[in-house]
């Protein structure tokens, strides 16, 4: 099962669109997009929906050191 996490590699501010472009398949700058035009729209709730979703999702784990535990 693929699990949602924020990206190390693919980031702007906290990786919430780079992880969850990951995870679905879409290109992160899209979902950057929609996210601001949904801002906008919303007065500022998507802001807050950020937040959370910053304090929710998890990082990614470190590459570097699931290749030495699963190598060692």
């Amino acid at each position: 099962m693929k699990r949602l996490y924020r990206s190390r590699k693919d980031r702007m501010l906290g990786g919430i669109f780079g992880g969850l472009g990951e995870h679905i398949d879409v290109d992160p700058n899209v979902l950057r997009l929609v996210w601001v035009v949904a801002s906008l729209i919303s007065v500022g709730f998507g802001i807050i929906v950020y937040i959370f979703a910053w304090i929710i999702i998890p990082e990614s784990p470190d590459e570097s050191l699931l290749q030495t535990t699963t190598s060692g």
